[in-house]
């Protein structure tokens, strides 16, 4: 009888090798890595709260510029406008103007006539309109009073011998409008104008004058 034998015990499995646990150093550079991350995207925000905020700052500065502009060039008008304005009042404290005649009146006929004076060291403004056509002269004494020697002598009537004296400064027949200024007694006092009709009319005048006397004579004188 042989003698019996168990079969060997297999070998042990071999163990796993071991394995050492990951590092903290690696799980706190994760951790700084993702705070790192939060930090810019929360510096980002910060920086475009700011651009936002700055953006809005510009477009109030720029609206304030532009109103100040305006306000401005509006200051600039108004002092233009005070200059002239102080011009113009100078001009008229040196040439002041003011009016003599602007009464209607009416010339009964052929036979009849306005006189008035023109004023020396002034310029004589002229304006004047009537019902129907009208005659107007500025004369010299001396070519008023050879034109009432006319009427006298039976020459012709009034409405012609005040209107045809050799060289009368200024004449207008037959019209019914008178606009003009007369400068030749600014430095003379020798004129008179003179209106007359061929037939009755009503004279409505507007006549004024500025004061602006010439440094030396003038006219007839």
């Amino acid at each position: 009888m042989l003698p019996y034998s168990p079969p060997a015990a297999p070998p042990p499995a071999p163990s796993q090798p071991w394995q050492p646990a990951p590092p903290t150093r690696n799980r706190l550079w994760y951790a700084a890595l993702i705070l790192a991350v939060v930090v810019t995207l929360g510096g980002l925000g910060l920086l475009y709260q700011d651009d936002v905020s700055w953006q809005r700052k510009s477009g109030d500065l720029s609206r304030q510029n532009a109103s100040l502009s305006d306000q401005l060039r509006i200051t600039q008008t108004d002092y233009t406008s005070a200059q002239q304005t102080i011009q113009d009042l100078r001009t008229q404290a040196k040439h002041p103007s003011l009016g003599i005649w602007n009464v209607q009146q009416r010339i009964a006929g052929p036979d009849y006539y306005l006189a008035g004076g023109v004023p020396d060291t002034f310029t004589y403004h002229l304006r004047a309109t009537s019902s129907a056509p009208m005659s107007v002269s500025i004369l010299t004494f001396e070519q008023f009073a050879a034109a009432i020697d006319c009427v006298h002598q039976g020459t012709g009537n009034t409405n012609y011998c005040m209107h045809h004296q050799p060289h009368t400064p200024n004449t207008w027949l037959s019209v019914t409008t008178v606009d003009f200024d007369f400068h030749l007694a600014e430095g003379c006092a020798n004129y008179l104008s003179v209106f007359t009709a061929a037939s009755a009319v009503t004279v409505s005048p507007n006549v004024s004058v500025t004061y602006n006397p010439a440094p030396t004579f003038t006219g007839d004188c």
